[in-house]
């Protein structure tokens, strides 16, 4: 298994103040994002399911941002913190979440169900796993078409008991495909730790199936993004796969119904003293590349954007009853 800090590494140093700023707005915006999404569910403006991203924004920002133009995402269902870092407008984001018209899925998908073609945004999958093996299949029509594109394919630490990790892991190597395989492991799959649901590192099972395997530290945008930009790399060189494992956590519960009763509150404290905007802003302000004013000039950026994506959302109109059967089945030639 290697070390993230395997030779080939870029140095830090080369992102200079205007990338580690970008990092920084986003890092940011996906927090506040993420607090006035829970907010609007607490107001019954977002219904169904939500499960916020808190917490874990640097593997989001760090390994999104390592991508190309012409590369995807395919992700799970704490998939806003994706969106926003691969550049989908949080407008339409937050429409989604309300279920309106201007949503990116037309209001049909909500929080779990994000999309943005354009973008490169291939979804957020409801149905653990499921899209693994869908990345895979993205891969190899990379690969056929010629498009030189690598497929991101985010998940979390649940997903690893499931066959399908297994099958598309094998798969991915005997076919070569430029996939990164990238596990966000926050500790936790819903309410069962990590350590009670499987026997060894998650590294090591991707390993097995002979393909490179790191584990860095997700609670540094830096070390994530360096780590992702060598799995990027070896993909796009047409090496196969590449697994990556961002060790993170969640600061809220599984979703906005968890009572959290599975941990302690001072663990959760533990964790936010090692919190990856804090650790970032404090880089920043060593190198000379973040004062006060300028913080607070990305602060009022930030709460502009979400309170504009919330007005956005409150006069977007709900999709017509008349397109109630739209987008069922796909119509062909001939009938």
């Amino acid at each position: 298994m290697k070390s993230p800090t395997t030779a080939g590494a870029k140095p830090e140093q080369e992102l200079g103040a205007e990338q580690l700023g970008m990092f920084l707005y986003q890092m940011m915006l996906m927090r506040r994002f993420e607090e006035k999404a829970g907010e609007m569910y607490t107001r019954g403006k977002v219904r169904g399911f939500l499960h916020l991203y808190t917490g874990q924004e640097a593997c989001a920002v760090g390994a999104i941002n390592a991508l190309e133009e012409q590369d995807k995402v395919v992700t799970h269902y704490r998939d806003h913190g994706h969106a926003l870092a691969r550049g989908v407008d949080p407008n339409r984001i937050m429409a989604e979440l309300f279920g309106r018209q201007d949503g990116v899925s037309g209001g049909r998908g909500g929080s779990m169900h994000l999309y943005d073609v354009e973008k490169g945004f291939l979804g957020g999958y409801a149905i653990v796993t499921a899209h693994l093996p869908l990345a895979v299949g993205l891969g190899l029509a990379s690969q056929m078409k010629k498009q030189n594109a690598v497929i991101m394919c985010v998940f979390g630490d649940g997903s690893v008991g499931e066959g399908e990790f297994h099958e598309a892991l094998n798969l991915s190597v005997l076919w070569k495909t430029p996939v990164v395989f990238f596990c966000e492991n926050n500790l936790y799959g819903m309410g069962v730790p990590f350590h009670e649901s499987l026997s060894t590192e998650i590294p090591k099972l991707a390993a097995a199936y002979n393909m490179p395997a790191v584990s860095v530290d997700g609670m540094d945008v830096l070390a994530v993004h360096r780590a992702t930009r060598i799995a990027v790399d070896h993909c796009r060189a047409g090496n196969g796969p590449y697994f990556v494992e961002a060790m993170t956590y969640r600061y809220r519960g599984h979703s906005m119904a968890d009572p959290e009763l599975y941990r302690l509150k001072d663990e959760i404290e533990q964790y936010r003293k090692r919190d990856a905007i804090e650790k970032l802003k404090a880089y920043m302000a060593e190198r000379g590349d973040l004062d006060e004013a300028k913080l607070a000039e990305l602060g009022e950026r930030v709460e502009h954007v979400v309170e504009q994506a919330v007005d956005f959302a409150e006069q977007s109109p709900n999709p017509p009853i008349s397109t109630l059967m739209d987008h069922l089945y796909k119509e062909t030639a001939g009938g």
